[in-house]
């Protein structure tokens, strides 16, 4: 009896793991990962959709450079405001911690720094080179870092004669960013065959970038040569009152390495905790960008309709130049507080007027005449010697110091990507992987 119950036993499990395989049919690889995408914090989701891009109006400035043309859109999340200064510091604290760490790896042999080292492996064995105690200096305060490389005398902190009132500071000019990118689109301009049989052709596509980081604050004197911005100029960085005001002084590839940092940061996150990377962050195209700003409201000149600047009660819905310079006269008199001016119906605030808003496409007066209907899309990675025309990013979204023309979403301009100015921030987007969050992709406030 005992031995029947164990050969029933031993029937029932391998009956059940037959259940559990395949049987030799095709059924895909089992125990994939949750295909659940949380909504990025901050982040607006915005469907997939068709609309007409180009022109609501007259072309004032008849540069005669967009035409009407339907373009179709994937669905993406965009930030619903522009990146603030506060968030902006948060990446240039990272890249000024990294650089210290590195210092104080080097400093790693003195008695000094041990606290900030692991010297053995979970068995108390000896390591070969001694790693930075991650976990520790998460609970670190930079004060104590900051004071420890000042003793070792650190290239980091500004050098007697730079300083003002002898107070050790942070040598900005020092705080850069090391990234690389993957031109994927010069290897789609090869065939399979010639990919295969080029030696060394996936490094070739393998491009690294060095950035530095931290904003030119100084635009706000040479922008305007004849005004008194010296306090703008001193405070607004680092300053807590404008921690919530758009971040300005950054560049275009200021701009795109903070994308590329963000999504590494998210990255490293997932991976540990076994979960699948999450889809780059990037500058939005400018046909996302308009997308988003029409709000899903077609043939209107502004994110909130048109064709008026002022709602039912007389107040302006943006912040911008109006009344031939009355800067006061919306309520702000530079940059406001993200978030000032009500949404359009994606969610999306200041999509007109604040700071102009860079994208991650190249400026072309003809890419309207050439460019695809499907999400249309135009990059070029300035090379050297190239002439300063191929330098020029497109840039939409009107400033707090430009006139109504440049608040429609259809109006399109450039600025060089090396070029930082007092009136040009930015906002990020990211590709929604699917079709739409109804095919079981669930939302939630947090990854």
């Amino acid at each position: 009896m005992k031995r029947i119950s164990l050969l029933f036993i031993f029937l029932v499990v391998i009956l059940g793991s037959c259940d559990r395989s395949s049987r030799g049919h095709l059924v895909g690889v089992q125990n994939r990962p949750d295909p659940y995408y949380a909504d990025p914090p901050g982040m607006v989701f915005i469907p997939m959709g068709s609309f007409t891009m180009g022109p609501s109006d007259q072309d004032v400035a008849y540069s005669q450079t967009a035409i009407n043309r339907t373009i179709s859109i994937p669905a993406f999340y965009m930030d619903e405001t522009e990146i603030t200064n506060n968030q902006y510091r948060q990446f240039v604290e990272w890249v000024r911690d990294s650089i210290a760490l590195r210092e104080l790896e080097i400093s790693m042999h003195d008695i000094k720094y041990e606290r900030y080292f692991i010297t053995e492996d979970d068995f108390g064995n000896l390591l070969d080179t001694a790693v930075i105690d991650w976990n520790r200096q998460r609970n670190l305060r930079w004060s104590n870092v900051k004071m420890d490389l000042i003793e070792m005398d650190s290239e980091l902190i500004l050098p007697d004669s730079e300083r003002f009132f002898r107070r050790p500071e942070i040598d900005t000019r020092k705080l850069e960013y090391r990234y690389h990118i993957l031109n994927m689109r010069r290897a789609a301009s090869f065939t399979r065959a010639q990919r295969d049989s080029i030696p060394g052709f996936r490094a070739s596509l393998v491009e690294w970038k060095k950035t530095n980081v931290y904003p030119d604050t100084l635009v706000w004197l040479s922008d305007f040569t004849y005004t008194y911005n010296e306090p703008m100029a001193q405070t607004y960085f680092w300053h807590p009152t404008y921690d919530h005001y758009p971040v300005v002084g950054v560049n275009w590839q200021q701009a795109r390495a903070f994308t590329v940092w963000r999504t590494n940061l998210l990255n490293s996150y997932l991976a540990g905790r076994d979960r699948p990377y999450a889809m780059d962050f990037l500058l939005p195209s400018e046909a996302e960008w308009e997308y988003a700003a029409r709000g899903g409201l077609a043939n209107s000149p502004y994110p909130w309709g048109g064709p008026y600047i002022r709602n039912a009660e007389g107040c302006f819905l943006a912040n911008f130049k109006p009344l031939r310079g009355n800067y006061i006269g919306d309520g702000g008199y530079q940059t406001v507080i993200v978030a000032h001016y009500p949404p359009n119906d994606y969610g999306l605030y200041d999509m007109a007027g604040n700071v102009s808003e860079w994208t991650r496409n190249a400026y072309d007066e003809s890419f309207y005449y050439i460019g695809h209907d499907m999400n249309p899309d135009y990059q070029y990675e300035v090379q050297p010697g190239d002439p300063p025309t191929m330098r020029r990013k497109v840039v939409r979204g009107g400033s707090w110091k430009d006139v109504a023309y440049f608040l429609q979403v259809s109006t399109r301009t450039f600025e060089y990507q090396d070029t930082a100015t007092s009136y040009l921030g930015f906002r990020c987007v990211q590709t929604f992987p699917g079709r739409d969050r109804a095919d079981g992709r669930g939302a939630s406030n947090v990854y």
